[in-house]
């Protein structure tokens, strides 16, 4: 089915092969067979049968219909890895049980009365804790003088907690954040 397309013209010369070698000969269609079914890649037969792309062999075997390969294509040369070293067995360190472990005092929270300040009439050294709904029409501020920051003494101690003391030394945890590279 297919053809060969002759001309009288001269053939022209594409990449250093003739015209008349690109088009699909019924000897480069079963080349193209035979290749496919060898288990060569596309790209690989494209280089054999020369003048023709990876995508022009790809078409062509779809459009013939060979879909099934006797094996799936293989690199040229085998690839070759290095034994990896076992990883050493070591037995897990022991924990640490701190028998006097002091929780953090909770801060107490007193039902809050409503603020002085509204939208319109918070100040730039006005505490800025919100009480009650937004939604709500009594929705005020604190309005208390505010020392450093947006709240005033109490609103600050609720809203910025101390930070908790790191119970792990530098080398320790640095250790244990170097474990999961090993």
């Amino acid at each position: 089915m297919t053809q060969d397309v002759e001309s009288s013209a001269p053939q022209a010369r594409i990449g250093g092969v003739e015209a008349s070698q690109m088009g699909w000969t019924d000897e480069r269609v079963e080349l193209l067979k035979k290749l496919w079914l060898d288990g060569l890649s596309a790209s690989q037969i494209a280089k054999q049968l020369g003048g023709v792309t990876r995508n022009a062999v790809i078409g062509k075997v779809h459009r013939l219909g060979l879909s099934g390969r006797a094996a799936p294509s293989q690199p040229a040369r085998p690839v070759f890895k290095a034994p990896r070293a076992p990883r050493p067995v070591s037995a897990p360190a022991p924990r640490r049980v701190e028998s006097h472990a002091v929780a953090a005092p909770q801060p107490v929270y007193y039902p809050e009365e409503p603020g002085s300040a509204t939208v319109l009439t918070l100040g730039a050294h006005m505490c800025k804790w919100p009480i009650g709904d937004p939604a709500t029409d009594g929705f005020t501020f604190c309005g208390r003088r505010v020392g450093d920051g947006p709240y005033c003494v109490e609103h600050a101690r609720v809203a910025y907690q101390p930070q908790q003391a790191r119970k792990r030394s530098g080398a320790t945890e640095l250790a244990r954040s170097l474990r999961r590279y090993i």
